[in-house]
């Protein structure tokens, strides 16, 4: 009876516990909600549209089984309460690493450049692969942009908040993709993608979930940069 709930629940698993600990006295992650929304709507529709051009030429799609049946589009409502519910939990844990490790002792610099060589190495042999090329190359752009182009002082902490992510990651992707459920609840087509599985999580969903949390994250930092230059001017 349940069942047609399963990516609903999925969902609303993720988000109950970061929205609760937001009001925590010492988190406040409540004050910032504006800020992670005027992020995650810029962000997040330029995903959806990524989501639907995909969906529409068979990369991935969903099972009807664990889903309400209603849908904006070709993608289920519940594919675009994903691009919500993940970045608000991901974005409250690294919110809470800047608060308890503000200043991580990590050679980010060092770690971005070799991820930017395998990225592109990777993609570039994989051209043909639209999932695997499209996803690696964009991240590469994407870190290029941030740590050496912007120089931007957050990296450290999002790749600590990252590392603890994989945790709920493997978790939630995993049943997603086959980890529990009789079938999958999100398809692939093993053609536009490595076919390499990490249990039934394709590599290439770690690189694109990064993509989409490092997105929401340095919109989110730029509207509180912009907003203390606004302050500060007045």
């Amino acid at each position: 009876m349940l069942t047609k709930y399963t990516y609903l629940l999925i969902n609303l698993g993720s988000v109950i516990i970061p929205f609760l600990f937001s009001f925590h006295p010492k988190l406040q992650f409540y004050k910032k909600w504006h800020y992670f929304f005027g992020a995650n709507i810029v962000v997040s529709s330029l995903f959806i549209l990524w989501d639907m051009y995909y969906t529409h030429l068979g990369v991935w799609g969903f099972n009807p089984t664990y889903l309400t049946g209603y849908y904006v589009m070709n993608l289920p409502i519940e594919e675009i309460l994903f691009f919500i519910c993940i970045p608000f939990a991901s974005v409250y844990s690294y919110h809470c690493f800047r608060i308890f490790f503000p200043s991580p002792n990590l050679p980010y610099r060092e770690i971005t450049g070799i991820l930017i060589l395998v990225l592109i190495i990777t993609g570039g042999i994989h051209y043909d692969k639209i999932y695997t090329s499209v996803t690696f190359f964009g991240l590469a752009f994407f870190l290029l942009l941030v740590v050496f182009i912007y120089k931007t002082d957050w990296t450290a902490s999002f790749y600590l908040a990252f590392a603890f992510l994989l945790i709920p990651f493997f978790i939630v992707n995993g049943i997603l993709t086959g980890t529990g459920p009789e079938h999958p609840i999100v398809w692939y087509d093993n053609s536009e993608n490595l076919g390499i599985r990490m249990l039934t999580i394709p590599v290439e969903d770690t690189f694109y979930g990064m993509l989409l949390l490092m997105g929401n994250v340095a919109v989110y930092e730029r509207l509180q940069i912009t907003r203390k230059v606004e302050e500060f001017t007045v």
